[in-house]
């Protein structure tokens, strides 16, 4: 198998133009269009907005590799991170806080030039134990001398995926990577250099763990750069995640090739970057239903479970709650007896913020009142 660091000209990539041209045009089309929407939002819904995007862009990145992240912690440590101290919980987890400070600094603060320096802190700041589960790390520098390789399958059956450099070239593949980083910005197309940011540090592979959720925090940093832009209204990792298997053809193809041509891991890139953009519309959407929701009862008289409650379902989006919300749900949400929960849900009812699902069965559940 040949990587395509083996090859003579690495890292001059190439692709065809006649091919993207079109792809690219219409992802313009469709981030002017998504930016223009974005500038009639309010501020208070704008803020909201981007605690939800970089929510999920923590939790779908971590997802990609296989590592489920706590809603209540990463929400805790998003609200601490935007200074939202209506948005967050009481909770706290060093290792979510250093991946959305990751997430954060690579957007909000998307002009600072990238270093070593850089990239080694955000390696530290995603494993502040020093392990990964319960495997020890070399956090904050780069990888030592075993062989850095993408498996998968049974003990004694391994299927080799990719194989990165090896250690001995680390210190110049970054330092060419940052020449790169640096000169290619105004002078590459923004969408076309964030998809190579990104296919360029995973085919490095500099540290022993991490790897993919930095180079999502590059290819965001670059979206950044191009739409000279520190807030995020949209979640790639989101998409990414919908879209995993693909995802991990496309990036293995790419790196195990015979020549420089990543023209085909350009094509995905763009067409995963468009779905994104129109996912998060439905976010942006779930935000406005949420704010006009509070808008239209915002004298209704209600206790602080029942509130509890509705924002869990409005968190969720509307039909999104598996099951609805049901009597005994409601007691496990708030730890109140089985009468205290139906005399709360029928209060609400009621008072019109909730309406019951149609029946299924003998089971009752509820929703949201989300277009009244």
């Amino acid at each position: 198998m040949t990587y395509i660091w083996e090859l003579d000209d690495w890292p001059a990539m190439t692709w065809n133009s006649d091919i993207l041209l079109p792809l690219l045009g219409r992802a313009r089309f469709a981030q002017g269009a998504f930016l223009s929407r974005i500038q009639r939002v309010g501020f208070d819904l704008a803020q909201e907005a981007r605690a939800t995007v970089l929510m999920e862009e923590a939790i779908k990145t971590s997802a990609i590799e296989g590592e489920s992240l706590n809603k209540r912690d990463v929400r805790s440590s998003v609200a601490r991170c935007l200074g939202l101290s209506d948005f967050g919980l009481c909770s706290d987890n060093r290792s979510v806080d250093g991946l959305v400070s990751v997430l954060f600094d690579a957007t909000h603060k998307y002009s600072d030039p990238l270093t070593c320096a850089k990239l080694q802190g955000w390696h530290a700041a995603l494993f502040p134990t020093g392990y990964s589960g319960f495997y020890k790390l070399t956090t904050g520098d780069w990888r030592g001398d075993s062989p850095m390789r993408i498996v998968s399958g049974p003990i004694g059956r391994e299927k080799v995926h990719f194989e990165a450099p090896p250690s001995a070239r680390l210190p110049q593949e970054i330092d060419v990577f940052l020449s790169w980083w640096q000169s290619s910005e105004g002078v590459l197309d923004g969408l076309l250099r964030a998809g190579l940011a990104h296919l360029y540090f995973v085919v490095i592979h500099p540290f022993e763990d991490g790897n993919g959720r930095i180079s999502r925090a590059l290819m965001d940093m670059a979206l950044a750069q191009d739409e000279k832009l520190g807030v995020r209204y949209y979640s790639m990792s989101s998409q990414i995640m919908a879209d995993r298997l693909s995802y991990y053809r496309a990036l293995e193809s790419a790196s195990n090739a015979t020549d420089l041509d990543v023209t085909a891991w350009l094509v995905w890139f763009l067409s995963c970057y468009q779905r994104a953009l129109d996912k998060s519309d439905a976010l942006i959407r779930s935000v406005l239903l949420r704010s006009d929701f509070w808008q239209r009862h915002a004298q209704t008289s209600m206790n602080d479970r029942q509130k509890k409650v509705l924002n869990r379902l409005l968190d969720v989006g509307e039909g999104q709650f598996e099951g609805g919300l049901t009597t005994r749900k409601y007691l496990g949400l708030t730890k109140v007896s089985r009468a205290t929960a139906f005399r709360e849900i029928t209060d609400l009812v009621a008072k019109g913020l909730l309406v019951q699902n149609s029946p299924k069965g003998r089971s009752v559940s509820y929703d949201i009142n989300w277009h009244e």
